[in-house]
C-alpha cells in the first residue's frame, strides 16, 4: 500500500517484483525521486539510480537491505534520461560494484558534454537566456553555475546506448523502451505491456509538469517533441502510471490528458500576452504565473526564472510553428508577434 507521503523512505510494494524506492534530493521543490527495483530470485534491475548523494545512498542500502539484497546484486540500471537526480548515483555504484548502467542512444550528445573535463552546468541556457531577453537575470544564473560545477566522474558514459523499441528482458518480464523527447532529447520509458506497467522517468508525472529542455544539448522544439510524446503514450495500452517523481496511479492516459489540456492552456495564456504587447519570451513570462499555486514572475527565485523564461521562450516557438505567431532575430533576441 501506498504510504500517505510518497516520499517516505524504503522500498515500497508496487506489484509482484516490483517496489518503489524514493530518495531524497536536496532541494524545496521536488523532494525525492523513485528509483523502482524489479527484484527475482535471480536479479536485481534497478529503473533509475538516484542523485550521488550520502544520504541518497544511505536510504537507497536501507531499503535494499529490507528486501533482503543490497547494491552488489544490482545487474544493471536501466536510466530514463540524462539528470542528475536519475543518473548519478549509478555511475558512483558502477566505479565500487561495476554494475552494468545502460541510457537512450539520444543522451549522447549530452553526455559527451557532461563527462568533458572541466564541464559548466547551464552554460545552453544561458544562450537561451540571451535570445530571450532574460540578460537582468544572466548574473545570477551564472553564480549558480558555479555553486552547482559539474562533477564529470559523476557522469562516465554508459556501458549501452537503448534505442527506441528495444526490448529489455528481466527474467520472465519483458520492458519496451520508448523514445519520449521533450524533458531531454533523449528521454525514454519503459513499458511493460504484459503487467501494464509505464515506468514514466520524468516524461509523465502525477501531480507537476516536467521541464522542457532542460539539458546540456537541448533539441530545436523540445515543446512540439514533448507534444508528440504525450500522443504517442496516449495512443498506447493505458497503463498503471510509475512516475520518477510522486506516487503511483492508476491511469497513464488520464494524466496525458490533463498535461495536454495543461499546456493548451499555456499557450493560451502565452499568445494572449503577446496581443497584450509583450514581444520577447522574458517579456512574456513576466506577465504569466508560475507553478500550480499561480506565483508571479517576480517572486521566483534566479533558478526557476530561468526555467520559466527558457519554458516560455519553448511556448512561443511552437506557437511560431503553429502559425500563430511570426518571430524574428533583432540583436540577438528573439521578438514575437501576432
Amino acid at each position: 500500500m501506498e504510504p500517505a507521503d510518497w516520499t517516505t523512505p524504503g522500498a515500497h510494494h508496487v506489484t509482484d517484483g516490483v517496489y518503489r524506492i524514493p530518495l531524497p534530493l536536496p532541494s524545496d521543490g521536488l523532494k525525492a525521486v523513485n528509483v523502482y527495483a524489479l527484484v527475482t530470485d535471480e536479479d536485481l534491475t534497478l529503473i533509475d539510480a538516484g542523485w550521488a548523494l550520502d544520504e541518497a545512498r544511505t536510504q537507497l542500502d536501507a531499503a535494499l537491505a529490507s528486501i533482503d539484497r543490497d547494491v552488489r546484486d544490482i545487474s544493471r540500471f536501466l536510466i530514463t534520461h540524462a539528470h542528475r537526480d536519475h543518473y548519478t548515483q549509478a555511475a558512483v555504484i558502477r566505479r565500487e560494484c561495476g554494475t552494468h548502467v545502460a541510457l537512450g542512444i539520444h543522451e549522447q550528445d549530452s553526455m559527451r558534454d557532461l563527462s568533458t573535463p572541466g564541464a559548466l552546468t547551464l552554460t545552453s541556457q544561458l544562450e537561451v537566456l540571451i535570445r530571450c531577453g532574460a540578460e537582468e537575470i544572466i548574473t545570477e544564473v551564472r553564480k549558480a553555475m558555479l555553486v552547482n560545477a559539474v562533477k564529470t566522474e559523476d557522469w562516465a558514459l554508459p556501458d549501452d546506448w537503448i534505442t527506441d523499441g528495444q526490448q529489455l528482458v528481466a527474467d520472465s518480464r519483458t520492458l519496451t523502451a520508448l523514445h519520449t523527447p521533450g524533458h531531454t532529447r533523449g528521454h525514454i520509458v519503459f513499458a511493460d505491456f504484459d503487467h501494464g506497467l509505464l515506468f514514466s522517468g520524468d516524461h509523465i508525472l502525477p501531480h507537476i509538469t516536467p521541464s522542457i529542455g532542460f539539458e546540456k544539448q537541448p533539441g530545436i522544439a523540445p515543446l512540439r517533441d514533448y507534444l508528440a510524446s504525450l500522443d504517442r503514450i496516449a495512443q498506447l495500452a493505458d497503463l498503471t502510471l510509475l512516475p520518477a517523481h510522486g506516487p503511483v496511479t492508476d491511469s497513464s492516459h488520464a494524466r496525458v490528458r490533463e498535461l495536454q489540456t495543461h499546456h493548451e492552456q499555456r499557450l493560451n495564456k502565452t499568445r494572449q500576452a503577446v496581443a497584450n504587447g509583450a514581444t520577447t519570451a522574458y517579456d512574456t513570462a513576466k506577465q504569466l504565473t508560475w507553478t500550480r499555486r499561480e506565483f508571479p514572475f517576480d517572486t521566483l527565485d534566479a533558478f526557476n526564472s530561468m526555467l520559466a523564461t527558457i519554458e516560455t521562450a519553448h511556448h512561443l516557438d511552437v506557437l511560431v510553428l503553429r502559425g500563430e505567431l511570426t518571430s524574428e532575430l533583432i540583436g540577438g533576441v528573439t521578438h514575437y508577434r501576432l
